[in-house]
């Protein structure tokens, strides 16, 4: 069982970093593997709904979207994580967030998910309202923790500080070690994803 954890912060090493280290660190413990996927710093575009994905399966801008798409074929759960601006996800994480939900979602449906944000703060809740939407259009199982799932800081060191921050970064990590741990004897005892009905998509047209 391994779990991916993903960087949107520009801040390869930063209060992001410090957070997901916390859940890897748990996540060691109870015996699940991880890895962190830091999105970088490049620019990152947004989606320009071109279709080209819904045809070849992959964003047609071949950058870090396409390398995680690549990569999550490997990993059995996720936890996406990156600081908060103006009470929402960064930019770049969202960015990275649309296409790679958009071009790559039949990988996630079925595998726990959860979210994380670090602030200075205020604004994490807000923040966490918006990447757990990605989640929950997926069909990804969440996991939750004891408290939301956010650390305050405004560096690693202060983040360090956050003890009750900290601590819910590792009740999270054990709690996806657990579900993953569920899901796994589920498909030992032959229980299988329910049938995927065919999509019905309506407007507010008439």
């Amino acid at each position: 069982m391994k779990v991916l954890l993903v960087n949107g912060s520009p801040n390869e090493f930063g209060c992001t970093h410090t957070a997901l280290t916390e859940i890897a660190g748990a996540l060691k413990v109870a015996g699940v593997d991880s890895q962190i996927f830091h999105i970088g710093k490049d620019a990152l575009s947004g989606c320009i709904a071109c279709g080209f994905c819904r045809k070849e399966w992959k964003c047609v801008f071949d950058d870090k979207v396409n390398e995680f798409a690549k990569l999550s074929k490997e990993f059995d759960g996720f936890v996406f994580g990156g600081p908060v601006h103006y009470a929402a996800a960064g930019g770049a994480l969202n960015s990275f967030m649309d296409r790679a939900f958009y071009s790559a979602s039949v990988l996630f449906r079925g595998k726990p998910a959860a979210t994380i944000v670090s602030c200075r703060r205020g604004g994490a809740t807000a923040a966490l309202d918006n990447l757990n939407k990605y989640l929950t259009i997926s069909q990804m199982p969440i996991v939750t923790s004891q408290y939301w799932n956010m650390v305050h800081g405004h560096t690693p060191e202060q983040v360090k500080q956050d003890e009750e921050g900290m601590q819910t970064m590792r009740v999270l990590g054990n709690n996806m070690a657990w579900l993953l741990k569920c899901l796994e004897a589920g498909k030992i005892a032959g229980i299988t994803l329910p049938e995927k009905e065919k999509r019905i998509m309506t407007n507010f047209i008439r």
